[in-house]
């Protein structure tokens, strides 16, 4: 229920915002009252919320280890495929890629330090939906440069098809709804997906001499492709056409 109405100026714009209780209290959308509600829907007192509280942190750690361990791993794997610098590459006796945990959990201290946690999630989201938009089209683009190769599974063309369509759906979705976290969510998300280009650049033209590691390109056995690139300008083109979605939805909210 309402606790404390809206206060307006004299030209109707909200000075003070109003203040609810319930689902809707401040201590419920900061986070911090969550125990206590949760100790009050089971008619426990203050011990009973202590012990709680202790168990959500206990949960929020073990989240925290679970999505350590598997972004550790992809910047580990990324390491030895020759995108990101070779230390990232490195692991303990165990084979536990310790660089890269080390990493990760420095660079999550960092985002830590920032106030508007929604306004990061958002922002990251950007660089998921760019990596999902990449990855869909990834299909059918490797479809037609290596037809004939063997594959465990080989998807339906149709289902193929419909991945990238869905990928401009993704798009246009980001275009038109990232700034409702925030003005300047969507540039801010974009901005840090190019991190990764001097970050790239260093590896493989600083570190490797613009080679790949011979064994990336054993993995993924492209010394026996026939180096034809059938797609010819499609994957060019289908950028190109990314962005135009994403700038024409933005536009349109803007």
């Amino acid at each position: 229920q309402l606790v404390t109405p809206a206060v307006l100026d004299a030209s109707g714009a909200v000075v003070t915002p109003a203040v609810y209780s319930g689902l809707l209290s401040p201590a419920i959308y900061s986070g911090m009252g969550v125990g206590q509600v949760m100790a009050d829907s089971i008619g426990g007192g203050k011990v009973v919320a202590n012990i709680v509280l202790i168990m959500l942190v206990l949960a929020t750690l073990l989240a925290i280890m679970t999505s350590m361990s598997g972004s550790s791993r992809t910047l580990y794997q990324a390491s030895v495929d020759g995108w990101l610098p070779k230390y990232l590459g490195r692991t303990n006796e165990h084979g536990a890629p310790t660089a890269a945990m080390w990493t990760d959990l420095s660079f999550n201290l960092l985002l830590l330090l920032m106030s508007d946690y929604v306004f990061v999630l958002a922002a990251s989201n950007v660089s998921y939906i760019i990596f999902n938009f990449l990855n869909l089209n990834a299909g059918w683009i490797h479809r037609l440069d290596r037809p004939d190769w063997v594959r465990p599974y080989k998807a339906p063309t149709v289902l193929l098809a419909a991945g990238g369509v869905l990928s401009f759906v993704n798009l246009a979705c980001m275009g038109l709804g990232a700034d409702i976290w925030g003005a300047g969510t969507l540039v801010t998300g974009l901005l840090l997906a190019l991190l990764i280009l001097p970050v790239f650049c260093y590896r493989h033209y600083v570190q490797d001499k613009g080679r790949f590691p011979a064994a990336m390109l054993t993995d993924l056995y492209i010394q026996a492709d026939d180096g034809q690139r059938r797609a010819g300008w499609l994957p060019y083109a289908t950028l190109v056409a990314g962005v135009l979605v994403v700038y024409a939805c933005h536009q349109l909210v803007a």
